[in-house]
């Protein structure tokens, strides 16, 4: 069952939301101060974050942001500015939702149920996940642990190549027609040092997850756990 990832100070109100999300069967997580807020999403690596705007030591509209840098994570916004135009500025900064304080629990149930549901449909031919590295296959964005890999065009390219088809082994001539293109005239050990870079920057991810693998006299595969 998702993830749920409740960010509000008022520890009544996140009470009655974790307790009408964990009726319906969420897994729930709560974080009451927003100086910790990104460091509790890290860790926790939610489905999907309730997030109330007036919070201690950082506003809901900085965690927003910090999020988005990292993750396209979907965020319900929960607030009593229920002017539209703070609306309208929760979406322009990735708001998936916005819900207006005095709510209905219920209604939030209902709302996060719609936005995992469209979240699902729309991310998941896109993002690839084994354990701990995401891969947004058209955003072309490596997450790690959640925090974001900064790769080559190249490198990502074969990175790409090898999460859109997992535990499936290519030779190198196989990765340069597929990466470099027919045309390339260069040395076959351009698939080597690609792969020798793509292993230091995923040093972090765990072993037993995933690794890409070299099998000898056959080539390279993203060797990961099968569900």
């Amino acid at each position: 069952m998702a993830k749920i990832l409740v960010i509000e100070d008022e520890y009544a109100i996140s009470q009655v939301l974790k307790a009408y999300l964990k009726i319906v069967g969420y897994d729930v997580m709560q974080c009451f101060n927003g100086g910790q807020a990104l460091d509790t999403f890290q860790e926790v690596q939610p489905d999907l974050v309730l997030l109330d705007i007036m919070l201690p030591e950082k506003n809901g509209w900085l965690i927003l942001k910090e999020i988005r840098e990292i993750s396209s994570c979907p965020v319900i916004m929960l607030t009593a500015l229920g002017d539209v135009n703070y609306r309208l500025e929760g979406f322009d900064q990735g708001a998936d939702d916005y819900i207006a304080k005095p709510f209905i629990a219920d209604e939030v149930v209902a709302r996060v149920k719609a936005v995992l549901r469209r979240a699902k449909g729309s991310h998941e031919s896109s993002i690839k996940r084994f354990g701990g590295l995401e891969i947004d296959m058209k955003a072309h964005r490596v997450l790690l642990k959640g925090e974001e890999i900064i790769l080559t065009p190249r490198d990502l390219s074969v990175l790409l190549f090898l999460a859109e088809h997992p535990n499936q082994t290519f030779t190198r001539d196989q990765l340069i027609d597929q990466v470099w293109g027919w045309e390339y005239e260069g040395s076959d050990r351009a698939v080597d040092l690609a792969v020798k870079r793509l292993r230091k920057v995923l040093k972090e991810w765990d072993e037993e997850e995933g690794e890409i693998k070299t099998l000898r006299g056959l080539g390279y595969q993203l060797s990961v756990q099968k569900k």
